[in-house]
């Protein structure tokens, strides 16, 4: 899986789109409160919670397919009230 499946991946799923951001492929004008984010970041992957200003990084991965995996997993499972 890469980012442009993923994103397709969890349309097929029901998550709304405002929930998450994937850098390159699916982000938002204005940018939203708080999301979910999936970005490269340094040598792999970063997954995470944005939320009140900051970039908190859940899962740090060296292979793309590995990271939209664990967004996925994240945003179909995410606890109630994100």
């Amino acid at each position: 899986m890469d980012r442009r499946s993923v994103v397709g991946a969890l349309r097929a799923a029901g998550v709304a789109d405002r929930l998450y951001v994937v850098e390159g492929v699916h982000e938002q004008v204005p940018v939203p409160p708080d999301f979910y984010f999936l970005r490269p970041g340094g040598p792999g992957w970063e997954v995470g919670v944005y939320e009140r200003g900051r970039y908190e990084v859940i899962d740090r991965l060296a292979d793309e397919g590995d990271a939209c995996a664990s967004f996925y997993r994240h945003l179909v499972r995410r606890p109630a009230g994100r």
